[in-house]
């Protein structure tokens, strides 16, 4: 991840929980996730504060949840003590086999690399799904040039093409751009499903 991103998120992490949890609550993500993932071990990468990853563990879906952010691993291991988290990040996401989880959730994350990786932590983020496994991939949408909010979080501006090509050979079942329910801003949502043949 983007270092001064990572250095934001771990620097406040108390606070961004306390907005994340405040917020509404993401019923498109929840709909779009019981309507196409299958029960099962589910990755939650990126999970921040482990919000999702206490819905997900709730609804069906054994959640296991890895961020790059020491201090917010620390505020999801406080909210959810039942649940398994731990640090890892993109792209390589380190001690995460191949293959080893059901359905993979990518919720907001890949818009704070650098462009040149988010191929390569796309094609990752596939790797760890079991044949016949599902991916729910969002990112949100910057237009023209890469930016820093205030908080030195970087959005990165990037085509759409550089995901679709790295999830070349999977089964694209949705492809939108739409209004996030919880956050309310603009992102580009994609479910891809891993092919089945080992």
């Amino acid at each position: 991840m983007d270092q001064k991103t990572h250095g934001a998120y771990d620097g406040a992490a108390a606070a961004f929980a306390k907005e994340w949890h405040e917020q509404p609550p993401p019923t498109d993500l929840q709909s779009a996730v019981l309507r196409y993932f299958k029960p099962g071990r589910t990755a939650d990468i990126g999970c921040g504060s482990g919000r999702d990853a206490g819905w997900l563990n709730d609804h069906g879906f054994p959640a296991v949840g890895f961020d790059a952010s020491p201090g917010l691993l620390a505020e999801a291991r406080r909210r959810y003590p039942q649940i398994r988290f731990v640090q890892s990040s993109l792209p390589e996401l380190e001690g995460i086999a191949d293959s080893s989880f059901v359905n993979v959730l990518c919720e907001t994350v890949i818009m704070h690399l650098q462009p040149e990786g988010i191929a390569p932590s796309v094609r990752k983020l596939m790797a760890i799904l079991a044949p016949g496994g599902t991916l729910y991939l969002t990112w949100r949408v910057t237009e023209g040039s890469d930016l820093r909010d205030t908080h030195g979080r970087l959005y990165s501006a990037f085509d759409s093409s550089i995901v679709f090509r790295a999830l070349s050979g999977a089964n694209i079942i949705v492809d939108e751009q739409v209004t996030s329910a919880s956050s309310g801003k603009m992102i580009h949502r994609v479910i891809a499903r891993k092919s089945d043949k080992k």
